[in-house]
């Protein structure tokens, strides 16, 4: 995880700025990345595990809570062990998209709602969050995900987050 920290401020860093020359078509690949995150949340309602990881580059990481940043066979393990929970259901939905002038990276942040069976527990549980997605472009033009980023919410004390609100934070 260490490693992936630069990289991550490495693009936001490169989207932020643009880079040189000609500009992609920034609002066509947005709105081919919004599309692409709604297959995504259809091939996690079939529990399609195949269809998921079709989104990512074959050395694209997944990390979230629960887990640490995983690859290739890892990645397929802890998605074929989540879609086995008869429980499991997830969705999620874009908030904003960003892309690189230069048309070759870009960025999906969103929220998502998880249902599953707390293994402790055996109780069927909900959890909310949110998620940012680092897309690449392919050489055959289509986008993978090179790393996906999901962190569990709301603040487990609602009075702190009650408290950031209150002080304008």
């Amino acid at each position: 995880m260490q490693r992936t920290l630069p990289l991550m401020v490495g693009i936001v860093a490169t989207l932020g700025m643009g880079a040189c020359g000609k500009g992609a078509d920034t609002d066509n690949i947005s709105d081919t990345i919004k599309l692409q995150d709604v297959q995504w949340s259809k091939d996690y309602a079939a529990k399609d595990v195949n269809g998921i990881e079709s989104h990512y580059a074959s050395d694209g990481v997944l990390a979230g809570p629960g887990f640490i940043a995983t690859t290739d066979a890892t990645r397929r393990r802890i998605l074929a062990a989540l879609m086995s929970d008869p429980n499991y259901k997830q969705t999620f939905t874009p908030d904003r998209v960003d892309v690189a002038k230069s048309g070759d990276l870009a960025v999906s942040r969103g929220h998502f709602a998880v249902t599953m069976t707390d293994t402790a527990t055996n109780t069927v549980q909900d959890i909310p969050g949110s998620y940012l997605t680092v897309y690449k472009k392919e050489s055959d033009g289509s986008w993978k995900a090179i790393s996906r980023f999901l962190t569990r919410g709301p603040l487990p004390n609602a009075g702190v987050e009650a408290k950031l609100q209150q002080n304008g934070k």
